[in-house]
């Protein structure tokens, strides 16, 4: 059920037009090695831009650790792009031990004569592919940023395929994402239990060490190692959704070298999972509530003649699917399917039209589309899955938040959640009891964060964001003492390059030029 709590991070990552669902492409992975890193003679190929180790870029903050400062990175062709390999510690504190790597894929920018240098990226998750992120840059990323800077994704440890956690085998993870997020009876609530308890144990069994080794403060650090491989002597970077959490940690780690930082769709993390929680469940009634608004408001709307018959439809449906779930080929749609399909859309309002289509079949007995939508959510792009992203956000969440209410005591909580969602409340209260399996306790903890003495770094938010809140947005910026925060007015996940373009010209004249605005900006809705 922590499934449902990892909501936070953007799920499948949706980018581009109206339309535009990106899948993600399987790509080789590596289990973790003992590989020590090495000083590779970069490619030569042409059009490619070299330059020697910058020794102040690669200053390790430990003797021991300087090594892997000065591994250069084989940068190889990859499609219209370069890919690479890295080394890192599997642990920190033993860097003399275990290694893994870390997979790397960069986006030459188009101006290599005006080049401001690299910008590295996350797209949140936690789980989620950055090589995937960064090779849809053209669709993420505005034009100034295209052209000046090398756009580096990387997949964050046991991610992607970056020495990937695996906890399930493909079968148990289709059983794990049908069950129902809001068990309802003695049978639902023992499976529910048993699911949580089998993630956990198929973490440590499948990956070993690894599954202790998977935390935002150790993602962080392999930040500043690719910074250095970089020759970066600062780290610039966007990250999105919990991709802000990863690089609030970095500024508060590595102050000095913390450089132009974007934090787009903030994540609050000060809060502890119930809070995280209940804030979560307000954004999405809020993205539902709008949603079935501009549904009832061009007429003949297909869930209800308003907001409280619409709402009831989308209620009474998963009730349905939960006691009847429906036949899709060889297949069925389960409430849990049923619900990160409905969800997915919710992400971008570009995506409305795609529940209106999904849902609306649904309701006529078709419920294929809702199903793909729901695929999407975890990268089931055929068979098997394209990645690992709904194991890996388990492993991180749980990793760096092991709280874990007991299963008696949710009851308890429904009250306070339905009325911070009267549609997906029960959903996010079941969810607090989502880390009870877990067999590992993280190697570092790092909190409260607060970037002092880092270089001045925006934090941008969306009134109606349903997966962080825009109170989040609010907060982490009063959090860092360096932040300063962006807001726009308007509805879907994040705010850069999402049609306003006050955002996009703060978030650009920043990264381009380090331009600070002196106070919050607010930016009306486009």
């Amino acid at each position: 059920m922590k499934r449902v709590v990892a909501l936070v991070a953007g799920l499948a990552l949706l980018i581009g037009g109206a339309g535009v669902l990106v899948s993600v492409v399987a790509q080789s992975r590596d289990s973790g090695n003992e590989d020590s890193p090495r000083s590779e003679q970069p490619s030569s190929r042409p059009g490619a831009q070299w330059q020697l180790p910058d020794e102040e870029a690669r200053v390790a903050p430990a003797k021991r650790l300087q090594p892997f400062y000065d591994q250069v990175a084989d940068w190889q062709e990859c499609g219209a792009n370069e890919c690479a390999r890295i080394t890192v510690p599997l642990d920190y504190a033993e860097p003399d031990g275990k290694t893994i790597k870390l997979q790397l894929l960069r986006v030459p920018a188009t101006d290599q004569d005006a080049k401001v240098g690299a910008l590295v990226v996350n797209p949140g998750g936690p789980g989620a592919a950055g090589t995937e992120y960064a090779s849809q840059a053209s669709y993420a990323f505005g034009k100034p940023l295209l052209a000046k800077f090398d756009i580096v994704g990387f997949d964050p440890r046991g991610t992607g395929s970056s020495s990937p956690i695996d906890c399930l085998s493909d079968d148990d993870l289709d059983a794990y994402l049908a069950a129902d997020p809001s068990p309802d009876t003695p049978e639902e609530i023992a499976a529910a239990v048993e699911w949580d308890e089998r993630m956990g144990k198929g973490c440590v069994e499948k990956s070993g060490d690894l599954a202790a080794h998977v935390s935002t403060v150790e993602a962080a650090r392999d930040m500043d190692v690719i910074r250095a491989v970089l020759d970066e002597r600062k780290l610039n970077y966007f990250g999105a959704s919990y991709g802000t959490k990863l690089g609030a940690t970095y500024a508060d780690i590595f102050p000095e070298t913390s450089g132009r930082l974007v934090l787009d769709g903030a994540v609050d993390v000060s809060l502890d999972a119930r809070e995280s929680s209940l804030g979560q469940a307000r954004g999405f009634q809020r993205a539902i509530d709008a949603y079935v608004d501009d549904c009832v408001d061009d007429g003949g709307c297909y869930l209800g003649a308003d907001r409280d018959a619409a709402l009831d439809t989308i209620t009474d449906f998963l009730d349905d699917v939960d006691a009847a779930p429906m036949k899709v080929g060889d297949r069925e749609l389960a409430v849990g399917n049923a619900f990160y399909g409905i969800v997915l859309p919710l992400y971008n309002q570009d995506y409305w039209s795609l529940l209106d289509s999904a849902l609306g079949a649904a309701l006529e007995g078709r419920a294929g589309e809702l199903l793909q939508l729901s695929d999407f959510y975890s990268s089931r792009i055929g068979d098997p899955y394209a990645d690992n992203s709904s194991e890996a956000i388990w492993a991180i969440n749980c990793l760096d938040d092991p709280t874990s209410m007991p299963i008696d005591e949710i009851p308890g909580q429904l009250k306070a959640f339905r009325k911070a969602s009267p549609t997906f409340g029960d959903v996010f209260a079941w969810g607090l009891a989502g880390c009870a399996g877990i067999q590992v306790e993280v190697a570092e903890e790092r909190a409260p964060l607060t970037a002092a003495g880092a270089d001045p770094l925006l934090v941008t938010g969306t009134t109606r964001d349903p997966a962080t809140p825009y109170e989040w947005a609010e907060a982490l910026a009063e959090q860092l003492e360096p932040a300063v925060l962006v807001s726009r007015e308007g509805d879907g996940h994040t705010a850069y390059n999402q049609g306003n373009s006050c955002v996009d010209d703060v978030v650009e004249r920043y990264l381009l030029d380090g331009v600070v605005p002196d106070d919050a900006v607010d930016c009306p809705a486009a």
